[in-house]
């Protein structure tokens, strides 16, 4: 008998926490169903499980344009990306604004 499923993995983290799963999947399976059969949600019960029903999702660090359209191929990590707190753009600007006024401080 052929085993017609593929292995791959999901994966997901908190600072705190992180998770890979490996599954199983048939061929044909999208990287966002590949994401509900990890069961996330039951992983991370102190996230809302929408968290990951509409996530950002990549393969081995490239984010994907349609996750529901990806169908994942043998050996791929499909990774659950997590919302950004704050714009790195704005994060750099405040950094800087810090140093500035803290090298000031320093008598210049």
């Amino acid at each position: 008998m052929v085993d017609d499923t593929l292995a791959i993995e999901v994966a997901f983290g908190l600072p705190h926490k992180q998770r890979l799963i490996a599954l199983s999947v048939p061929p044909g399976t999208t990287a966002r169903e590949a994401v509900a059969l990890a069961d996330l949600p039951h992983l991370f019960p102190e996230l809302a499980p929408e968290t990951f029903e509409n996530a950002p999702l990549g393969i081995f660090g490239q984010a994907l344009r349609d996750p529901s359209q990806y169908q994942v191929a043998p050996g791929d990590r499909v990774e659950v990306y997590r919302p950004l707190l704050i714009d790195p753009k704005a994060a750099r600007r405040e950094r800087a604004k810090r140093q500035a006024s803290g090298s000031a401080d320093k008598g210049e």
